[in-house]
């Protein structure tokens, strides 16, 4: 395959990545998008913490997205890479605890978990968002390969896209988490922009 050819594939598949409501049926991308933008809007106006996790490049995924949802949009944002306490925690507990140990030690309820997995099944997503659902927080997936995985139907709010392939999955999650972080960014340099001509003399 070219990369012309590579181009074009990631485009398609970018633009049929479908959303869906928790217990209901699939929505618009816009109606996704505008879905994701309200949670992220709400965590930030309630002052609750943003935790965002994933496996391999997905963890990279997480830790790109922290840097610039802490950047600019007035947003806690955490995520669980750090290597001594994952090795800790692995050690300890398993490595399909090492998040959700974590999100029960810190996570409060009105959180919000964004539970990033290719697979859709890694088994230690799947019970950090079970355990970020027993402490009434939100959780927004994302995932892509198989339509019926696990992740995707469990969070308030999921992102599927429909790609076996590792990279256009995992950059696919990153653009959309992109536009949220630069949107979000966008419209908080707004507010300030017009809270200091607010207070020009």
């Amino acid at each position: 395959m070219t990369f012309t050819d590579s181009a074009a594939e990631f485009e398609q598949i970018l633009r049929a990545s479908a959303f869906q409501k928790k217990g209901k049926g699939p929505i618009s991308q816009s109606d996704g998008i505008n879905a994701a933008l309200s949670l992220l809007r709400d965590l930030r106006s309630t002052k609750k913490t943003l935790y965002v996790i994933g496996n391999g490049g997905s963890a990279a995924v997480a830790s790109h997205i922290v840097n610039d949802f802490c950047n600019g949009t007035n947003l806690k944002a955490i995520t669980f890479n750090e290597p001594s306490l994952l090795t800790c925690y692995g050690n300890d507990y398993g490595y399909e605890q090492i998040f959700s140990k974590r999100i029960e030690n810190l996570a409060e309820p009105g959180d919000l978990l964004i539970a990033v997995s290719s697979s859709g099944n890694s088994e230690n997503i799947i019970r950090a968002v079970s355990s970020m659902r027993s402490i009434n927080g939100n959780v927004f997936t994302l995932s892509g390969f198989s339509k019926s995985n696990s992740l995707r139907t469990m969070g308030d709010l999921n992102c599927w896209v429909d790609s076996h392939s590792y990279g256009h999955v995992e950059i696919a999650h990153l653009f959309i988490l992109h536009y949220l972080a630069d949107t979000l960014k966008a419209s908080s340099h707004s507010s300030e922009t017009k809270k200091i001509a607010g207070n020009s003399i």
